[in-house]
C-alpha cells in the first residue's frame, strides 16, 4: 500500500467523513451499539456543523493523493475560567482521532495529531487534553502526553 497522504484542514464538506470516523471510533471502543450510532450519527452531524460555524471545532483530515479520506481528528475549544498560571479563558481538547483500519500503522494518526498540537501551540494554548483509547495510548505517550488527575462520576 502506498502510504502517501497529506493532512489538510477539514471543511463543512468533510462532515460525513468526520461523523463516520466518530461513529467508527465509538463502535471500536465499545461505547455504543450500531443501533445507538444510527440515532447518534445525524445528531453529531448537526453538532459538528454548528460548532465549525461557531469557530469551536477545527478538523484535520488526512487523505491520499487520490482524495480518499483515511484518517482525521479535531480540536474542540470550550470556554474555561483559566487559572493564575494560564489565564486564557478557554481550553482545547483533541477529539475524534480515527484512522481507517487498512491505513493504520503507517504514521498517519501521528501526523494528524502533530498537526493538531502544532495548531494549538500557534493559537497560544498552554496545554491540550484528550481521552485515549487503549490502542491510542502508546501513540499519545510517545508524543509526550501523560495521564492527569482527572476523575469521573457517572450520574
Amino acid at each position: 500500500m502506498d502510504p502517501s497522504f497529506r493532512v489538510r484542514p477539514g471543511t463543512l464538506e468533510d462532515i460525513p467523513a468526520i461523523t463516520r470516523h466518530r461513529v467508527g471510533m465509538m463502535l471500536e471502543m465499545g461505547l455504543a451499539t450500531p443501533d445507538q450510532c444510527a440515532v447518534y450519527d445525524p445528531e453529531f452531524h448537526v453538532f459538528v456543523q454548528r460548532e465549525i460555524l461557531a469557530g469551536n471545532f477545527r478538523s484535520f483530515i488526512a487523505e491520499t493523493e487520490s482524495g480518499q479520506v483515511v484518517s482525521g481528528g479535531a480540536v474542540y475549544i470550550v470556554p474555561w475560567p483559566g487559572n493564575p498560571s494560564d489565564r486564557l479563558q478557554k481550553r482545547v481538547f483533541i477529539i475524534n482521532v480515527f484512522t481507517e483500519p487498512e491505513f493504520r500503522r503507517l504514521g498517519i494518526a501521528r501526523t494528524v495529531v502533530a498537526a493538531m498540537v502544532d495548531w494549538c501551540r500557534a493559537q497560544g494554548f498552554h496545554s491540550v487534553r484528550l481521552m485515549a483509547s487503549d490502542g491510542g495510548r502508546p501513540l499519545y505517550q510517545s508524543m509526550g502526553f501523560f495521564p492527569t488527575h482527572e476523575m469521573k462520576l457517572e450520574l
